[in-house]
């Protein structure tokens, strides 16, 4: 039995594998309290659709696509950002046009002209066997470049997330905070294409930081138990992926999701409420998330 859970171990791809599976849950847990608490966690969907075009186009044009889906991808998530700032139309309209119609582009890309990079299953799916020593390095040094980015920018990130207009007032360039948040987002979710794959990483931003909600009401807490419970399904999931042969994105989400019945189980979900800039409490609403 021991020897079964060891013997991956001994391959080169999983070891990588797993490292990136694990950094990546916890590099998504942490950004996800900032997009789940702000009523955004839609647009983790969104922008990983969106980048898959940029995946498709760097693909063909023979461009390293960790340059070409990043660069498309922050783009997509700035139009988004600057859309739903005019308050023509709201944030889920820009999303459901600018992302979609990014991934219709790229899903024609690609089955018109095919893939020179990640395999089309490996990028939608997630996959171990894909993820190379760069990619290693490349969400390591993005995990450390966001961490950095939190820490420096903590404050006016906490004020932007829970009261922006009395941030913008008071100094806080919203703008420019929104638009770093949408940066680390997007670097993020290019970081994790390969072993998440693009239909599954918003699950992976959204659940650690719901089951980090329903056992925390402090936000400081919430930060580093969302990372925790994001590292631990990533390490989990890639276990069982390899046992199980079934895509490694799948199984990280599904590890999340356990441990999230788990949870709302034990708790009732009595701390689930809608907070931040979108959410509206009662007074008989539970106790609203604290910033010490």
């Amino acid at each position: 039995m021991i020897e079964a859970l060891v013997d991956p171990f001994a391959y080169a791809f999983f070891v990588k594998g797993l490292v990136v599976a694990t950094l990546a849950g916890g590099l998504c847990g942490l950004i996800g309290v900032y997009i789940t608490l702000r009523g955004m966690s839609y647009i983790g969907h969104g922008l990983s659709h969106a980048i898959f075009g940029g995946f498709a186009a760097s693909s063909l044009i023979s461009v390293n696509y960790y340059l070409g889906a990043g660069v498309w991808g922050l783009a997509s998530a700035l139009a988004i950002n600057k859309v739903t700032r005019s308050r023509r139309i709201g944030a889920d309209a820009a999303i459901g046009v600018i992302t979609t119609s990014s991934f219709a582009l790229g899903v024609a890309l690609l089955t018109r002209f095919g893939t020179k990079g990640p395999s089309f299953d490996a990028a939608l799916f997630g996959s171990i066997i894909g993820v190379s020593a760069a990619d290693v390095w490349a969400l390591a040094a993005i995990t450390a470049i966001t961490a950095v980015v939190i820490a420096v920018n903590y404050r006016a990130l906490l004020f932007a997330t829970f009261d922006p207009e009395v941030a913008d007032v008071s100094g806080v360039r919203v703008a420019r905070t929104d638009a770093l948040l949408m940066l680390v987002l997007s670097l993020a979710i290019l970081a994790t294409l390969t072993v998440i794959g693009v239909t599954l990483v918003a699950a992976t931003l959204v659940i650690p930081a719901v089951v980090a909600r329903m056992l925390t009401s402090r936000f400081s807490t919430m930060l580093w138990l969302s990372s925790l419970i994001g590292a631990a399904s990533g390490f989990v999931g890639m276990n069982l992926s390899y046992h199980l042969d079934v895509p490694s994105g799948t199984m990280i989400v599904l590890t999340g999701a356990a441990v999230f019945t788990v949870v709302l189980w034990l708790t009732g979900g009595r701390r689930l409420v809608r907070t931040g800039r979108t959410g509206n409490r009662n007074d008989s609403d539970p106790a609203p998330v604290t910033t010490g």
